[in-house]
């Protein structure tokens, strides 16, 4: 409720006019009935022409007035709607920015996927309470002191009625809460599932899996159908409840409106105005109604922003400078980077090549050197947690082989600013000028989302081209060759030393052809650096290294002897 607050507070003045005038148009529905009252009293009744003239044009201007009021009132809330929802979205994304590498870790896609979606509009919709809700509230105080002064039997009636009806739904507003939990839950889990389905088609058909997964997406989605009509159930019975209390509290209001006519209590005119006035209630009475509905949608998904809100990202040291504080100087080039974890130091300026018996350990390596997770890994002898993280980003590129593509043109995916010379000198030295010379479309090729028209080949090879071109200080790849065949692979270690030269570059791979390009090979085993030198050398005097290397066709005892 806090962030729902925040929302309304972030267009106090939109807010307040959405009030005013959401309060005046419904205010405005009170007064046709004590128009029309008047005009059968006044004129009707009394044959008195002139006055019901009168009357009859004042109920016209009136229903100008309200309609140009329902105009006004809809248009700002929508404002007020979509302020809130534009605002939501873009503090999730600057979040999101912010949490980085920790989010995959932490939370599915789908889920982030349904927040930034459809949570954001529920909790947008509790916004209305701010325009009709409140305009709701006074227009049920204005129609008691109404109906007190026509009678005040049916003021009470009134005043205790509507009460009634409230205290009547609320165990069921309550259950709907519970159930909508666990709907958006599912829904979020399902949406997952349908990403990675997506994502995957390709090697399921080519595995025979599509059928299998169908299945399994065939009875989650069953699941989340059941309780979907779950929270269906519970939404009916208050929506059917709201419908009938009302029409059993208008009948009652108008037979004993009737009966105290025909007494004599009251008039012909003041009858009809309260059947006017409870007839109006309806409405202000569905608002309430409806926001509640809204208030309960809007807290479950508000409270799913504030999970994701609440997601930290790891302790990596200040994003920028902090104001005032002394910071370590960045490290003039070329510096070399130490990883006390592993005992590795990359030298500045050579292309270094890591090969891991444990790929989990070269992705934590990465981590580390990239400075994803806390560590002790130095820059030229300065604590790179200690450095703003804007500059170790800017300077220290970790280049993953499933990084993600965004749709668009070959030009705006590599990098949109560079020109047709440097894209395609990234291009060839990723061997990726096929996609080019063999497009008549050339750089402008069209990609789509994930780059799914392109081969698992082509994918790898364009996010290579795209991490050559930022030009880091120091770029480490992961796997950068793992889906290309020798040939390609050959060229890429040729053209990959030649376009690095001089900068430094850490390739963690076990493919031969790469490691032998690399001016210095590291062999990382158990956690830990055993071996370092050249390739060849590697290979004659490390017996684990070249059992690794010849991808098992020689098996290694845990002493490093082959057997």
């Amino acid at each position: 409720m806090r962030f729902i607050w925040w929302l309304v507070r972030c267009q106090p003045w939109r807010v307040l006019r959405g009030s005013l005038v959401g309060t005046a148009w419904m205010l405005g529905l009170s007064v046709r009935p004590y128009l029309v009252a008047h005009a059968i009293d006044d004129g009707l009744r009394t044959a008195d022409h002139r006055a019901l003239a009168w009357w009859v044009t004042a109920i016209v201007v009136a229903g100008a007035g309200l309609a140009y009021l329902g105009i006004m009132r809809h248009r700002t809330m929508t404002f007020v709607r979509e302020d809130a929802s534009a605002r939501s979205a873009g503090v999730l994304l600057r979040h999101l920015s912010r949490v980085g590498a920790v989010l995959p870790r932490r939370l599915a896609a789908g889920e982030v996927a349904t927040v930034g979606g459809a949570d954001i509009t529920n909790t947008s919709a509790v916004l209305t309470m701010t325009g009709p809700g409140v305009g709701a509230v006074l227009a049920y105080g204005l129609v008691a002191v109404l109906l007190w002064s026509v009678s005040p039997l049916l003021a009470i009636v009134v005043l205790l009625g509507v009460p009634t009806v409230v205290l009547l739904l609320g165990p069921l507003l309550r259950r709907l809460e519970r159930v909508e939990s666990v709907y958006r839950h599912q829904q979020g889990l399902l949406t997952t599932r349908a990403a990675d389905i997506v994502a995957g088609l390709r090697v399921l058909a080519g595995v025979g899996g599509r059928g299998l997964f169908a299945r399994r997406y065939a009875a989650r989605s069953q699941r989340l159908l059941a309780e979907g009509y779950r929270v269906g159930a519970v939404n009916s019975w208050i929506e059917s409840l709201t419908i009938v209390v009302s029409g059993v509290f208008l009948a009652a209001v108008v037979w004993l409106a009737a009966r105290m006519a025909s007494a004599g209590d009251i008039t012909i005119g003041q009858m009809v105005a309260v059947y006017g006035y409870v007839a109006v209630l309806v409405v202000p009475v569905g608002f309430l109604l409806e926001g509640g509905y809204q208030v309960i949608r809007g807290r479950v998904a508000a409270r799913r922003i504030i999970t994701l809100l609440n997601l930290a990202p790891d302790e990596v040291g200040p994003s920028a400078p902090v104001a005032g504080a002394a910071t370590p100087p960045v490290p003039d080039r070329p510096a070399d980077l130490h990883d006390p974890a592993t005992g590795l130091t990359v030298p500045s300026g050579r292309l270094l090549a890591v090969a891991a018996d444990d790929p989990a350990e070269a992705i934590a390596l990465a981590d580390r050197l990239g400075r994803f997770v806390a560590s002790a890994v130095t820059w030229g002898d300065v604590p790179l947690a200690g450095i703003a993280l804007d500059e170790v980003r800017a300077r220290i590129l970790v280049a993953d082989h499933e990084s993600y593509l965004f749709a668009g043109t070959l030009r705006e995916i590599l990098h949109p600013r560079a020109s047709d010379d440097d894209l395609r000198a990234a291009l060839r030295a990723a061997s990726a000028e096929d996609l080019v010379d063999g497009h008549p479309a050339g750089l402008e090729l069209p990609v789509g989302t994930r780059a799914r028209t392109l081969s698992g080949g082509q994918r790898q090879r364009v996010r290579l081209a795209r991490a050559l071109l930022t030009e880091p200080d120091v770029l480490v790849l992961v796997d950068p060759t793992s889906a290309v065949d020798a040939h390609t692979e050959a060229r890429i270690a040729q053209r990959l030393r030649a376009v690095r030269a001089g900068r430094t570059t850490v390739v963690l791979t076990t493919s031969p052809l790469l490691l032998g390009s690399a001016d210095l090979v590291a062999h990382l085993r158990h956690g830990r650096i055993v071996a370092i030198g050249g390739h060849v050398d590697l290979l004659d005097d490390d017996p684990s290294y070249r059992a690794l290397v010849s991808r098992g066709s020689e098996s290694a005892d845990a002493d490093g002897s082959v057997r």
